[in-house]
């Protein structure tokens, strides 16, 4: 899964924290973040379930680096990303979530994979039963979000699709019944589901057939060093282990899906 495909998933708010990202300040190693007891990840602060300022469901990234800093024996703070404040102050050492397979121009380590996810899409209980991608073709009305990976695999595949701006008006349309399904993260929809659990919609994992459409996540580390890098997978290969991966996605409606 490259970056692009990921981006146009998460929308504004995780486009904003990749490019913040990239603003020069100082790298740590694993010696100095024990020194100064803390590690630190960017995050956004409302875009749950991924990430909120929010103590009571601070998302699931926010967990997990809680987890892995628990593992390195250290703290973890949190740069809360706001634009046009923060972009300029960044200074974390981890970003979650990020692709596993980098792009020619990353420049960062990666920790191992611990998340394989994808593409779903997310029907009315009113839509023809979709077996298959071909099934698809069936409904007249899919909402994409505008300049996905989703919105072209499916464009190519001759299904008719309606781009939507935010993830927000396209599952109000959703429930309205002014779409008869709706291409999502399977984060996204998995959360969707927990928070109405009285909306009737059926799931097909478009992911498990397309596989532009399927990406594993790591960690990203900006300007660690190896042991800073072993460090992180030790930890993630321990949390996928004990079982504490599949307990965090599960608060949020997420199934752990080990790569």
């Amino acid at each position: 899964m490259k970056p692009l495909h990921f981006l146009g998933l998460l929308g504004s708010a995780a486009c904003f924290v990749l490019s913040a990202w990239v603003q020069p300040a100082a790298a740590r190693t694993l010696q100095q973040i024990r020194a100064l007891n803390t590690i630190s990840m960017c995050a956004h602060p409302d875009a749950l379930p991924y990430a909120t300022n929010n103590d009571d469901r601070p998302g699931f990234q926010v967990e997990i680096g809680r987890a892995i800093a628990q593992k390195l024996g250290v703290g973890l703070r949190v740069e809360w990303l706001v634009p046009r404040r923060r972009i300029a102050e960044v200074n974390c050492d981890m970003l979650m979530d990020r692709p596993s397979e980098p792009g020619p121009q990353e420049g960062r380590l990666l920790s191992i994979p611990y998340q394989r996810t994808g593409i779903v899409i997310a029907l009315r209980e009113d839509a023809p039963a979709v077996a298959s991608v071909n099934d698809l073709k069936q409904l007249t009305r899919v909402g994409v979000m505008v300049g996905s990976l989703a919105s072209v695999v499916l464009g190519r595949k001759g299904i008719r699709t309606i781009p939507y701006a935010f993830q927000a008006d396209l599952l109000e349309d959703l429930a309205k019944g002014d779409l008869m399904a709706a291409a999502l993260s399977a984060p996204s929809l998995g959360f969707q589901l927990q928070l109405r659990s009285d909306t009737a919609l059926r799931r097909f994992d478009l992911f498990e057939y397309e596989p532009e459409l399927a990406w594993s996540v790591a960690v990203a580390l900006r300007g660690a060093d190896r042991s800073l890098q072993e460090a992180v997978d030790r930890a993630l290969s321990e949390l996928m282990d004990d079982g504490t991966l599949k307990r965090i996605y599960a608060k949020y409606g997420i199934e752990h899906q080990r790569p």
